[in-house]
C-alpha cells in the first residue's frame, strides 16, 4: 500500500478578495451596507437593523435620519427571498413611526408591500407585511392607496391564515379601511362577512374584538346585515352575550346587534329564537354601564322601524328603559332617554310613560351633565308632542322650573328640546298660565338671540304659544324680546322665518306692541318677504296683515280696502294707491312737504280738537291758514271747539270693534245713554269752553322754544260733523235708516247730489287746489272739503260710520272711484229650516241718489263702481 500524500489547498485566484468578517457597533455603518450588491451582506445588515429598530422609537427615528428607509424600500423587490423577508420585517416595525409613514407615502411603496401578501410568500413575510399595512392604514391617505392598489382582497384572504398574528394584523387593517364608505361597499362584493365571522371563534380576544368592531362598521349597510344573518352570525353574537367569560366583548357585540335590529327580518328572527327577551333582560340586569348603554342604543336603532316598536312594546321594553334611567352612570341614562324618544312613535308606549318615566326624565334636567339634560329634554319633547296627558304629567312632576332653567343651558339641543316641551305644555291654558308665572318670556330672550337656527325656530314658536295673553306680551316687550324677534324675520332659514312671523302675528294683537314692532321695522321686513315667491309663507302674510291693521293708512294705500273691522281713528290719512315695496311717508313728513299741483292731495281724518294741541300764538290766530286750525276766525274755532266738547270728543261707540247688522238694540241703548248723560255733562263742558276761550284770548308771554313739537292738523269741521251725526243719526234704531240718513248727510256736506250727466261739470279739482294753496300743504283735513266726489265722500262716510258704530267697508276703485259696502238682512227671504238667511251686501250711493242702496253686482251698483 503506497504512502498517502496530503493534497495541498490551491491558493485563491489573485483577482478574488479574501473573506472579511466585520463587527460594527454603529448603525450608520450598517445603513451603508444596505447599498452592497452582496445578498449575504444585505441579509445580515437587514437583520441587524431589524433588531435595532425593535429596541424603541428613538432607534426608528435614528434610522430615518441616517437615510435607511429609501434603500430598504428597494430591497422589498429584491430577488433574494431572505433579503426580501428581512426588509419586510423592518418595515413592519418602522411603520409605527409617523415620520416613517409619511416618507413611505411619498416614496409610493404601497404596491411593493401589498405584493408581499401573495400566497406563495412565507408566513413571516405575511405577518410583517400585514403589520406594516395595519400601521399605515391609520392614515386616510394610506387607506386610499391601499384600497386603490387592490390591498383589500389579499387581506381578506389572509383572514383564513393559520397564523394568529397574520389574522390579527389583517383584520386590524380591514377595520381601519372599512371606516370609509367605498371600502365597505367593495368588501361586500368580496364576500368578507364569512371569514370575519369565523374570527369570532378565535381563542385570542384581541382578534375577536377587532372582528366585532369591523362587523359594527360593516353592518351599517343593509347587504352586510343580510349576509351576517344568512351566515348564522346572530347565533354567534348571542352566544358571546351569554358567555360571562367574554364580558369584555359584550359592548361591541351589542353594537353589532343594534345595527342588525334595524332590519325587520333580523328582528323577527331574534324574537322567534328568544334573543330579544334575552337582550332586554341582559340590558336590565347588567351592572356594566357601557353594556347597558349599548343595549339601549340597540333598542334605539331598532325602534326607528314601526314594526320593531310594536314588538318591543309587546316585550315591555319600557320597563327596561325606565330601569336604565335610574343608573348611576350618565351613559345609560343618555342612551335610555334616546331609546324612549324613539319608542314615542308608538302611541301605546307613549301612554305607558305617562305613568312612569316622565318624573325620572324631569330629574335628568337637573343633572350637571349637559348631555344628560339634552337627552332628557329630547325624550320629554317627543313624549309631550300631541299628548296633553303627558304634558300634564310633566307639569305635575314639577317640570316647569327645570325646563325653563334648561333654556339657559350651553347645549343647543337641550335648549331647543326644552322650548318644544314648553310649547307643547302651553296648549293647555292652566299650564300656560303656570309657565307664564315663571317669567318664561325673560328666559326666552337668550334663545331668540342664539346663532343656532333650530334654537331660534323653537324659541320663536314658544313665544307664539306663550304670547296668547296680554301679560305675557307685555313681559316680552319689557324684557326687550321684540328686537331679537324682529331680527329673526331676516333669517335665511325657512322654519325660523315662519315661526318668527307666527310670533309677530300673535304679539301684534296689542296695538301698543304692534306699534313697537312697526317701529322696529317688522312691517317693512315682512313686506319684503312677501314680495319674494321663495321666502314668503302663510304666517308672514298673516303677520303682515295683522300689522297692517295697526297701520290703516298703509293698508288702504296698498290694498284699497278697509273692512268693517278696520275702524278709522284719528291720524288716518288717504295717500292714494301705492304699489307693494313703496315706502309710505309718515303724516308729519307729508305735512311738511311743499304743496304740489302734480301730486294728489292727501286727506286726513282727525277729530282731536285744538285744545289737545298747544294754544295758538297771535300770529296763528290772525292767519287764514295753519295746517287746518281755522280758515276763518278765532270765534269760529271756539264755536267748533264748544260743539266738539258737547259731543264728548267722539262717539260713545268709538271703541266698538266689528259692528254687525243686528245692532239695533245696542245702538238704541247707546243713544239712550248719550241723551241721558248729555245734561249731566252740561255744566262741566260749559266751564271747559270758558277756559278754552280764556286760553285763546291770553297772548303768549313766554318765549317759544326753538323747535316746536309737531301736531297733526286739527279739523274743527269734522268734529262738528261727528257731533251732528251723533245727535241726529245715532239715536235712529233702524240700521237701514241710519245708513240712508248718513249717506244724505255726507252728500250734503260734499256738494250735494250730482246728476250723472253733469258730473263732468262738478269742479272739485279747483276746490282741492285752492285748499292746498290756502293750507300751504298737500294734506287736507276731510272737513275742509266742500266739493267732493266718489273717493272723498266714501272716506267721510266710513269715518263717520265708524264713529257711530255703523258697520261698513271702504273700497277703492279705478279712476277716482271709491264706495262703501254695508251688510243688511233681507227679511223677505227665508233661511234654511227657519234660520235667518245670511245678510246681503249693498253699495251706498253718495253721489247721484244719496241714500239709495244698490245690491252688490247689480247693474246699478256696477255703473256706480265702474266707468
Amino acid at each position: 500500500m503506497g504512502k498517502k500524500i496530503k493534497k495541498e489547498v490551491e491558493p485563491p485566484p489573485k483577482d478574488v478578495f479574501d473573506p472579511l468578517t466585520i463587527e460594527s457597533k454603529k448603525a450608520a455603518t450598517v445603513v451603508l451596507m444596505l447599498h452592497s450588491p452582496e445578498e449575504d451582506i444585505l441579509a445580515k445588515a437587514c437583520e441587524a437593523i431589524y433588531r435595532f429598530a425593535l429596541k424603541g422609537e428613538e432607534n426608528k427615528a435614528t434610522l430615518l435620519e441616517l437615510g435607511a428607509v429609501e434603500p430598504l424600500t428597494k430591497l422589498l423587490t429584491h430577488e433574494d427571498k431572505i433579503v426580501r423577508r428581512n426588509a419586510t420585517m423592518i418595515f413592519g416595525i418602522l411603520a409605527s413611526n409617523n415620520d416613517v409613514k409619511k416618507l413611505l407615502r411619498e416614496l409610493d411603496v404601497m404596491n411593493s408591500i401589498i405584493a408581499q401578501l401573495a400566497p406563495e410568500e412565507e408566513v413571516v413575510i405575511h405577518e410583517f407585511a400585514s403589520l406594516c399595512l395595519a400601521n399605515m392604514s391609520a392614515e386616510y391617505t394610506s387607506k386610499v392607496q391601499i384600497f386603490e392598489q387592490g390591498g383589500l382582497e389579499p387581506l381578506i384572504r389572509l383572514l383564513s391564515s393559520p397564523d394568529p398574528d397574520v389574522k390579527k394584523n389583517s383584520i386590524e387593517c380591514i377595520y381601519n379601511l372599512v371606516q370609509d364608505f367605498h371600502c365597505r361597499t367593495t368588501i361586500q362584493e368580496l364576500n368578507a362577512i364569512p371569514p370575519v365571522l369565523e374570527l369570532l371563534k378565535s381563542e385570542y380576544p384581541i382578534i375577536q374584538l377587532l372582528a366585532l368592531k369591523t362587523l359594527g362598521l360593516l353592518t351599517n349597510e343593509k347587504e352586510s346585515r343580510v349576509m351576517l344573518r344568512e351566515n348564522q352570525g346572530l347565533d354567534l353574537l348571542i352566544k358571546i352575550l351569554e358567555t360571562k367569560e367574554m364580558n369584555d366583548l359584550h359592548i361591541e357585540a351589542l353594537s353589532v346587534i343594534a345595527n342588525c335590529l334595524e332590519d325587520m327580518d333580523t328582528m323577527m328572527l331574534i324574537q322567534q329564537t328568544g334573543g330579544l327577551k334575552k337582550l332586554l333582560t341582559f340590558a336590565e340586569n347588567s351592572t356594566i354601564p357601557d353594556i347597558q348603554k349599548n343595549a339601549a342604543k340597540a333598542i334605539t336603532k331598532a325602534a326607528y322601524d314601526p314594526e320593531n316598536r310594536k314588538l318591543f312594546h309587546e316585550q315591555e321594553v319600557e320597563k327596561c328603559l325606565i330601569s336604565l334611567l335610574g343608573s348611576e352612570n350618565d351613559g345609560p341614562k343618555i342612551a335610555a332617554s334616546q331609546a324612549i324618544s324613539a319608542m314615542c312613535e308608538n302611541s301605546s308606549s307613549k301612554d305607558y310613560f305617562n305613568h312612569q318615566g316622565i318624573p325620572q326624565l324631569i330629574q335628568l334636567l337637573k343633572s350637571d351633565n349637559e348631555e344628560v339634560k339634552e337627552a332628557g329634554a329630547l325624550a320629554l319633547a317627543n313624549l309631550t308632542t300631541c299628548n296633553p296627558a303627558n304634558a300634564n304629567a310633566a307639569a305635575e312632576a314639577d317640570g316647569i322650573e327645570p325646563l325653563i332653567n334648561t333654556l339657559s343651558c350651553k347645549r343647543d339641543g337641550a335648549i331647543a328640546n326644552a322650548a318644544t316641551v314648553l310649547t307643547n305644555m302651553a296648549t293647555k291654558e292652566p299650564l300656560r298660565v303656570s309657565i307664564q308665572s315663571h317669567s318664561i318670556m325673560n328666559a326666552l330672550i337668550a334663545p331668540l338671540r342664539s346663532t343656532n337656527t333650530v334654537v331660534q325656530s323653537r324659541a320663536a314658536l314658544t313665544v307664539a304659544a306663550m304670547a296668547c295673553d296680554v301679560e305675557a306680551r307685555m313681559e316680552l316687550k319689557n324684557a326687550g324680546g321684540l328686537e331679537p324677534l324682529v331680527e329673526l324675520l331676516h333669517s335665511k332659514n325657512e322654519e325660523v322665518r315662519r315661526h318668527a312671523s307666527w310670533a309677530v302675528m300673535v304679539c301684534a294683537s296689542d296695538d301698543l306692541i304692534a306699534t313697537d314692532l312697526c317701529r322696529l321695522g317688522a312691517l317693512d321686513i315682512l313686506e319684503e318677504i312677501n314680495l319674494s315667491v321663495s321666502r314668503k309663507n302663510k304666517f308672514s302674510e298673516a303677520a303682515y296683515n295683522k300689522l297692517l291693521n295697526n297701520n290703516l293708512p298703509l293698508k288702504y294705500s296698498q290694498t284699497g280696502y278697509l273692512s268693517s273691522c278696520d275702524i278709522i281713528s284719528d291720524g288716518f290719512y288717504d295717500y292714494g294707491r301705492i304699489t307693494n315695496g313703496t315706502k309710505l311717508l309718515s303724516l308729519k313728513e307729508l305735512s311738511l312737504q311743499e304743496p304740489n299741483d302734480t301730486q294728489r292731495a292727501i286727506f286726513l281724518i282727525n277729530s282731536k280738537s285744538s285744545d289737545v294741541c298747544p294754544p295758538p300764538s297771535m300770529e296763528e290766530k290772525s292767519s287764514d291758514f295753519g295746517y287746518g286750525r281755522s280758515i276763518s276766525s278765532s270765534s269760529s274755532l271756539r264755536r267748533a271747539s264748544r260743539e266738539k266738547s258737547s259731543a264728548g270728543f267722539g262717539s260713545p261707540t268709538e271703541e266698538k270693534s266689528e259692528p254687525t247688522s243686528g245692532r239695533n238694540t245696542v245702538l238704541s241703548k247707546s243713544a239712550t245713554k248719550e241723551r241721558g248723560s248729555r245734561k249731566i255733562r252740561g255744566k262741566k263742558e260749559e266751564e271747559k269752553v270758558k277756559e278754552e276761550e280764556e286760553i285763546l284770548l291770553v297772548p303768549k308771554m313766554t318765549a317759544e322754544s326753538p323747535e316746536k313739537e309737531w301736531y297733526p292738523p286739527s279739523d274743527p269741521t269734522f268734529c262738528l260733523y261727528i257731533y251732528e251725526v251723533t245727535k241726529t243719526i245715532l239715536p235712529v234704531t233702524n240700521i237701514k235708516e241710519q245708513i240712508e240718513a248718513l249717506a244724505k248727510y255726507v252728500a250734503e256736506k260734499m256738494g250735494g247730489p250730482i246728476a250723472k250727466e253733469r258730473l263732468h261739470e262738478f269742479s272739485w279739482e279747483l276746490h282741492i287746489s285752492e285748499l292746498k294753496f290756502q293750507l300751504k300743504s298737500n294734506v287736507i283735513p276731510i272737513g275742509q272739503i266742500k266739493k267732493g266726489i266718489f273717493y272723498h265722500r266714501a272716506l267721510l262716510f266710513k269715518a263717520l260710520a265708524d264713529k257711530i258704530g255703523v258697520g261698513c267697508s271702504l273700497v277703492r276703485g279705478e279712476y277716482g272711484r271709491a264706495w262703501n259696502e254695508v251688510k243688511l238682512m233681507d227679511k223677505s227671504r227665508k233661511g234654511v229650516f227657519g234660520c235667518l238667511p245670511p245678510p246681503e251686501t249693498y253699495i251706498v250711493d253718495l253721489m247721484f241718489y244719496p241714500g239709495e242702496l244698490m245690491k252688490l253686482k247689480s247693474k246699478e251698483a256696477d255703473l256706480y263702481r265702474f266707468l
